[in-house]
């Protein structure tokens, strides 16, 4: 396993708090150091002339205080630091990611509406950190039209067979080493197919569907083969679901120990990191903590 740490952001809410439980699970089971961290956003200041009160130093900081006493009950085998930054979360917390082999956050901090979903530096975490970045959402998220499962632990991950993300189903597959997993790869494919009949108009394609669902199915299955080779202990299934992507995953995610989705890789007509609408509805609507996973390097483009 990699040496680099499992990074923890707290804020002293608690979805942080949860993601922190979750963190440390995860550097126990990669044998990894845990570094837990606050960025403090507030900024100092004062009358012109007065003297600055800065934040308190790192061993001083009640958040990271009350990690400490969060941490303290989980027993020892994990070697922990801490650490007080203070500045922007959207640009610091991204940063971490270039000096961790996981980064972990809560759905929501203390800032914002009550009523958002997920707040916006795990978007902008999620979106620019160059490390795996994982969302610890709240408990009792509800999704309509769960999918029937087997009991026992799972991971979830999105397989699109027009491309499948490498860097998104190796990962998918060492968790699930790691905790003692089943692979669970949805593979959505588009039903009912549509075609433009008339100007402006979609219409129903007449196809039988098994047959769609079949190749689907043996494209996923050979996609998978290869990581099969390198974690023979892991179990995986190829879940051919129709409709879009999204929902699909969203409906296989309660119960599941994480749901693995992948970021969009630079394009050159759209430089900038994007996460993508699968991504983004996933991180929004998924029932269990969502790992979203960068792009492996592409060695033509050194992106």
């Amino acid at each position: 396993m990699s040496t680099l740490p499992v990074i923890a952001a707290v804020d002293g809410s608690d979805d942080s708090l949860r993601a922190l439980d979750w963190a440390h699970d995860a550097a126990r089971r990669r044998e990894a150091p845990l570094t837990v961290v606050h960025v403090r956003h507030e900024t100092a200041w004062t009358q012109p002339g007065a003297p600055v009160v800065l934040p308190p130093p790192a061993e001083d900081d009640p958040v990271l205080a009350e990690a400490r006493t969060r941490l303290a009950g989980h027993g020892e085998g994990v070697g922990t630091q801490y650490a007080a930054l203070d500045g922007a979360p959207s640009v610091l917390l991204p940063e971490l990611g270039a000096e961790a082999q996981l980064l972990v956050l809560g759905s929501r901090g203390r800032g914002g509406f009550a009523s958002l979903l997920m707040g916006s530096n795990g978007i902008a975490a999620a979106r620019d950190a160059e490390c795996p970045v994982v969302v610890v959402t709240r408990p009792g998220r509800e999704v309509v039209d769960a999918l029937p499962q087997e009991p026992g632990p799972r991971v979830v991950v999105g397989l699109k067979v027009e491309g499948p993300d490498e860097a998104a189903l190796d990962f998918a597959f060492t968790e699930a080493a790691l905790r003692g997993a089943r692979v669970q790869a949805v593979a959505a494919y588009p039903w009912p197919v549509q075609d433009w009949s008339m100007a402006a108009e979609l219409a129903p394609v007449m196809i039988d569907r098994t047959p769609v669902e079949s190749e689907t199915r043996t494209l996923a299955e050979g996609f998978l083969a290869p990581h099969r080779d390198r974690h023979p202990d892991v179990v995986a299934e190829a879940l051919p679901v129709p409709g879009d992507a999204a929902g699909a995953l969203v409906s296989a995610s309660p119960g599941a120990e994480l749901t693995v989705v992948g970021r969009h890789r630079r394009r050159l007509l759209a430089p900038a990191r994007m996460l993508g609408s699968v991504t983004h509805a996933v991180l929004l609507h998924a029932a269990s903590p969502v790992a979203v996973v960068p792009p492996a390097p592409d060695p033509t483009t050194n992106a």
